[in-house]
């Protein structure tokens, strides 16, 4: 029987909260950096995209890739399908890169200690790659910009500070200062250097300022941010103090401060924070805006727009913060440091709109704010940009906005770095896909894996052990664009405390309102194999609520256990994620429990064999005459080979007796969600979890963004009809 899309959730439009645009930005290509590395290169090195900048003619982008010591090159003539140009060899550390017309400026980290920082502002033409010009810069640097007219650079020389001395507490000397260089037809004049002592002006660390990151305006000022030292300078085209001020504090309520393994709770204030500002961009000759990730001692989570006189003109607050977390984006993880930890922020002019894009490195988004009202920004969008965000460029010209995501996971087997291009067009928004936007508590989400389907059309989905103190069934709307999450219920024991030692991997109705989950167990850190009774408040009943595995399966039990839950009749099926020990390799078991006799059984179920790293089953879900089951490897973008969709009809599915042979069913491929996962112009994410079928055909996929860990935090939550 064949399959028919319906609906990929590929046009979804921010709504309630979130401002209404005729046009949208929508992400339309990914470059994996890693293919700008010549033939017979070793590519397990790690590779990484920071600072980004674009030729004069908008079709080649340039960025810093530090592990490597290289510029690398992105053919872009073609937005939508990146071409790798290769890379620059750098005779030190790329900070960050500037360029005019063809020419590329870089800043060159070369120091050999923190004691003896050193560096040098190098030039290359970027379509030969040869070097046409380079001075010594005296310390280390860090950011560098160009001005308008490209008559001159600004670098911020950090000579930062070591970390393990003294905890990274400031002052420690040589300090930092700003150096201005004219530039030539295609060079530098390296005579014109003015070097701008920057000492004395901040009240915290006042001998040690260390410059982080440079912006100049249509007048010719340099704004800098010291952002160890919570400081803010502007400096004349002649290199004169023009003003300086401190970046101020704010009181933040409604945060999650504590890291408590796995809760979200945004009930928590810190007061007086220190903005304690990153990156920093001109709106026009007046305003500039600040991302403010912190360093030890602040952070305030937002982003503020300044008067150059020293006057504060917006703050976002925990408004940015609180955007993320409704998304899904929000990493748990890091609430006792800095949040989302804004990092970037970048100006462009689209079409006579003056945006902001501002962008959180930790939760990998990036929100588009109009600021056609400097002191009333407003959020339009939130666009997934990609694992750890760095820098960004604007091409208003090809509408076009483009992200450097630093963050290499291949040591932990995850995504590979990334460049991603997001176009500015007449349509609805692609992202999110699923929002808890609208409730009435403010509700944080993630790391979604079973779901299960009622008969209402609603969604039931649960998270799994990345929220270890607050495991959770999520009640969503999939009829509103985006989804909504309109309910959650806590799963808790009878004493009313959170349900501990879980790993939630699926979910199925009990036909009374209440339900069955399945845990994946683990029997080093004491989670069980078991199946949970849950009753529609979220209890878990003592000793009566708790299914445990029969000796027959764990003795053989692995910990690739249960990853999906659904119900026939009076019969539990479980899909085991992976072969245990008594299992012919590709072969894994289906396994039944009945709910009356208390009887266990099982097929086995033949899986697909793994190009590179493992294949295992993630879902599984009754409709009509079958089961449908999710099949797929773990790898990420390029890599990826299998996420599909199976199906086994219910007359095959006649479990034998744990311990001896079983029968072997037989899959139909229904669907081959490669396309899907790659329809909105990202790298294909790995866990493809859930799967909730609607009485009327309609089936709704959704993605595993293990809690913003070491993840892009992106959710894919779509759906297509079956026959």
């Amino acid at each position: 029987m064949s399959m028919r899309l319906v609906c990929l959730t590929s046009a979804l439009a921010l709504t309630a909260g979130f401002a209404q645009a005729d046009q949208s930005f929508n992400r339309i290509a990914s470059f994996p950096v890693v293919k700008n590395m010549a033939e017979g290169e070793d590519t397990t090195r790690e590779s990484s995209p920071e600072i980004i900048d674009v030729t004069a003619d908008g079709m080649t982008l340039v960025y810093t890739d530090s592990p490597l010591g290289a510029l690398g090159l992105i053919d872009i003539s073609d937005a939508a399908n990146p071409a790798p140009k290769g890379n620059i060899a750098l005779p030190g550390e790329p900070t960050s890169v500037a360029i005019i017309g063809a020419i590329a400026y870089v800043g060159v980290n070369t120091s050999e200690s923190y004691t003896q920082p050193s560096g040098r502002l190098m030039a290359f033409d970027t379509a030969t790659g040869a070097e046409v010009g380079a001075c010594d810069i005296g310390g280390q640097p860090d950011s560098l910009a160009k001005s308008k007219d490209g008559a001159f650079l600004s670098v911020a020389i950090e000579n930062e500070r070591d970390e393990d001395l003294n905890d990274g507490v400031i002052p420690q000397l040589p300090a930092g200062n700003l150096v201005m260089v004219n530039t030539t037809d295609g060079g530098l004049d390296c005579a014109s250097m003015k070097m701008v002592d920057l000492t004395g002006l901040a009240e915290i660390a006042g001998s040690d300022p260390e410059p982080e990151y440079v912006s100049i305006n249509g007048l010719g000022e340099t704004v800098i941010t010291l952002q160890e030292n919570n400081h803010m300078v502007v400096v004349s085209k002649e290199g004169e103090v023009l003003n300086h001020f401190s970046a101020g504090a704010v009181d933040l309520d409604g945060i999650d401060a504590t890291d408590e393994r796995g809760a979200m709770i945004f009930t928590e204030s810190q007061k007086g924070r220190l903005r304690e500002p990153d990156a920093v961009t001109w709106i026009d000759d007046t305003h500039f805006a600040t991302a403010n990730e912190g360093d030890y001692n602040g952070g305030s989570r937002g982003w503020t727009i300044f008067n150059k006189d020293g006057t504060v003109v917006y703050d976002s607050g925990v408004d940015f913060e609180h955007a993320i977390i409704q998304i899904g984006h929000y990493p748990d993880k890091r609430s006792d440091a800095k949040g989302v930890e804004p990092e970037s922020v970048t100006f462009g002019e689209f079409d006579g709109t003056p945006y902001v894009f501002v962008g959180a490195e930790r939760a990998s988004v990036v929100g588009v704010y109009d600021v056609t009202d400097p002191a009333n920004p407003v959020l339009t969008q939130l666009l997934p940009s990609g694992t750890g965000p760095e820098g960004y460029v604007t091409i208003p010209e090809r509408g076009l906005l483009v992200s450097a995501n630093e963050k290499d996971l291949i040591e932990d087997g995850g995504a590979r770095a990334h460049v991603m291009l997001f176009e500015q067009q007449d349509a609805p928004a692609v992202y999110p896909h699923l929002t808890s936007e609208g409730m009435d508590e403010l509700t944080g989400w993630g790391a979604i894996s079973g779901m299960v389907a009622d008969s209402d059309g609603m969604i039931y989905a649960v998270n799994d052990s990345f929220y270890g103190f607050q495991p959770s069934i999520f009640k969503i709307d999939p009829s509103q664009t985006p989804a909504r999450i309109i309910d959650v219920i806590r799963i808790h024991r009878a004493n009313g405390d959170a349900a501990q030692k879980l790993d939630l991997e699926g979910i199925t109705l009990d036909g009374n309102g209440g339900f069955y989950v399945a845990s994946e167990g683990r029997t080093e850190r004491a989670i069980p194999h078991a199946i949970y009774h849950v009753t529609k408040d979220g209890l878990i009943k003592t000793n009566k609520g708790e299914i445990t595995i029969p000796p027959a399966l764990m003795n053989v039990e692995k910990r690739f256990g249960f990853e999906g839950i659904t119900k026939v009749g009076d019969t539990l099926w479980m899909a085991v994620q992976r072969e245990w020990k008594d299992d012919p390799k590709n072969l894994v078991k289906l396994v039944s429990y009945n709910i009356e006799t208390k009887e266990w059984g099982a097929v086995h179920y033949p899986k697909a064999e793994p190009d590179t790293g493992w294949v295992g089953l993630s879902e599984i879900t009754a409709h009509g005459d079958y089961v449908y089951i999710i099949e797929r490897d773990n790898q990420n973008d390029h890599r990826a080979v299998t996420k599909k969709i199976y199906r086994v009809a219910l007359s095959e599915m006649v479990p034998a007796p744990l311990g001896g042979e079983l029968p072997i069913v037989t899959k139909e491929e229904v669907r081959d969600l490669l396309p899907d996962l790659k329809s909105t112009g990202g790298y294909v994410l790995d866990k493809v979890e859930g799967l909730a079928i609607l009485e009327d055909g309609t089936a709704w996929v959704s993605t595993d963004n293990d809690g913003v860990d070491d993840s892009s935090g992106e959710t894919m939550f779509w759906s297509f009809k079956v026959e």
